[in-house]
């Protein structure tokens, strides 16, 4: 698949594209003329088998001729037939004033007194009607009339409301994000129920027209943050919007490095708990995920059940989760460093029973902990993009083959084996899948310190990875915040939880330059 990107441009929101695609659409006013309003849009829309344009008459007398206009696939067909075709061909239920002989006055008595939609809009120019037509809206065109009236039909097959499939639920609401903008605000609404609650709407891509609202709380978002985020997305100049992931790697403060700025979920709990916590939060049409923005980087590791179980449970899984985490980012470089430089480090009777595996093994330790490493990268790649029936069979019985096999065949030892597979299981428990890849990234580069500079070398690496961490910033805010800089008044919430009621304060982060306040 071939897409075709603009950079990001440094321009004023409203200076205008230098590209125009297909058939370009003027800010031209609408016709008086049915015939001539019907003819350009059907030059517009040439060729275009599934836009259905249908000829009515309309008034007590069918005194007006009429055209109604919209995208079969993009409408919603009942409510078409229902509010609109009803309301317009059964004469019942048109009242006295539509005998009105003046087009005007009859074409604002349809608007109050005939058409059943709930949401109408007036527009007026050629341009304006095609965008409407384009978003499953339909058209409704009155000879003598220069004002289309569009009328909110939006529907078509949509996939129901499901539980997310990227993120497990072990306690807490099963309900996740669709495709679908307006169902996932309405997952928010029914969640967060408060006017302070606001959205706002963008539309970004030449081609693809996408729909993207920001949404955040009122009092509790950041100002500043509320603004970055506007200005960030008025400066994209892209020509396609798939996914939410555009839209991150579009916004994000730092391009060129592994770990993601950005957090995003397909669990509406999740992104109310974020909003509530000052958060703001992007909908992309089109995507299940919606992005949160500022994010640090223990956010990722925390998972939405933390808070769905009680203290100690939450507190040992958490401490747990950690460690694990630690395990998969320096458990194969710290095996290398000790197996190559520190034997005194372990017990004479480990030191010998590692030997002893090792024996007869043509490669260097850090050329066999590559080889394995990739290997089982490769072994759950594959387990990921096959389909899900087969995916978990490879992934599982290939590990079993190949590690038994390559113990056997004396390509790599015993002890190797167990350390990728405990290295594996860890990386396993980081809740967040992209920061999960970051992790997996930077075992590669430690391993090749420890085998050079021994554990010396895996502290300089891990030195020089916390310095990065900590000159990442996101929307502003310091990305290893609490820790740097250190507050020791949201240290409740990182590494461990302490009881819901002692989280009784919300640290407002502001970008940098800016201070944190604490708010019950």
């Amino acid at each position: 698949m071939t897409l075709f990107f603009s950079k990001r441009k440094k321009h004023k929101p409203n200076q205008p594209s230098e590209q125009t695609f297909y058939v370009p659409v003027e800010q031209m006013e609408l016709y008086s003329s049915l015939s001539q309003n019907t003819a350009q849009l059907q030059q517009i829309f040439q060729n275009c088998s599934d836009v259905v344009f249908r000829n009515i008459t309309l008034g007590s007398a069918g005194q007006y001729q009429a055209q109604l206009i919209w995208i079969d696939g993009l409408i919603e067909q009942e409510q078409l037939e229902n509010e609109i075709l009803e309301s317009l061909f059964i004469p019942a239920t048109f009242p006295a004033l539509l005998t009105e002989t003046n087009p005007m006055s009859f074409f604002k008595a349809m608007q109050s007194a005939v058409l059943k939609v709930a949401q109408l809009k007036e527009l007026f120019t050629l341009k304006d009607a095609v965008e409407h037509i384009l978003t499953g809206e339909t058209l409704l065109l009155i000879d003598q009339v220069p004002i289309a009236l569009s009328m909110s039909t939006k529907g078509g097959p949509a996939r129901s409301i499901s539980e997310p499939s990227t993120e497990a639920v072990v306690r807490g609401p099963r309900q996740g994000f669709t495709e679908n903008l307006r169902t996932n605000t309405m997952l928010i609404r029914r969640i967060i129920k408060t006017p302070a609650l606001k959205t706002e709407h963008f539309t970004l891509g030449k081609l693809t027209k996408t729909d993207i609202v920001i949404a955040y709380i009122d009092g509790i978002a950041s100002p500043d943050v509320i603004e970055e985020v506007r200005a960030r997305l008025s400066l994209i100049d892209v020509d396609t919007v798939l996914d939410s992931a555009y839209i991150e790697e579009l916004i994000e403060d730092h391009t060129y490095t592994l770990f993601p700025q950005i957090a995003h979920t397909e669990r509406p709990d999740k992104a109310a708990a974020e909003l509530a916590e000052g958060k703001v939060i992007l909908f992309i049409d089109g995507s299940p995920f919606v992005l949160m923005v500022p994010t640090i980087f223990f956010q990722f590791f925390q998972s939405s059940e933390d808070y769905y179980e009680r203290y100690p449970m939450a507190f040992a899984v958490r401490s747990v989760r950690f460690l694990f985490i630690a395990i998969a980012l320096v458990l194969p470089s710290v095996y290398i460093a000790v197996i190559t430089y520190h034997h005194e480090m372990l017990p004479a009777q480990l030191l010998i029973s590692i030997a002893g595996s090792h024996e007869g093994v043509p490669f260097p330790t850090l050329l066999e902990a590559l080889l394995m490493e990739i290997t089982f990268e490769a072994l759950r790649e594959a387990g990921i993009r096959l389909p899900k029936q087969v995916g978990q069979a490879v992934s599982i019985v290939g590990a079993l083959v190949i590690g038994e096999a390559a113990v056997q065949a004396g390509i790599v030892s015993t002890a190797m084996v167990i350390v990728v597979a405990i290295t594996a299981i860890a990386s396993f428990t980081i809740p967040a899948f992209n920061v999960g890849i970051s992790i997996r990234l930077m075992r590669f580069p430690l391993m090749l310190l420890g085998a050079v500079l021994g554990l010396y070398g895996i502290m300089l690496g891990l030195l020089a990875l916390l310095v990065h961490l900590c000159s990442l910033r996101s929307f502003g805010v310091p990305y290893f915040s609490p820790i740097a800089p250190f507050r020791m008044s949201s240290m409740k919430d990182l590494l461990v939880r302490a009881p819901i009621g002692a989280l009784n304060r919300r640290t407002v982060r502001k970008p940098a330059g800016g201070t944190e306040k604490g708010q019950e």
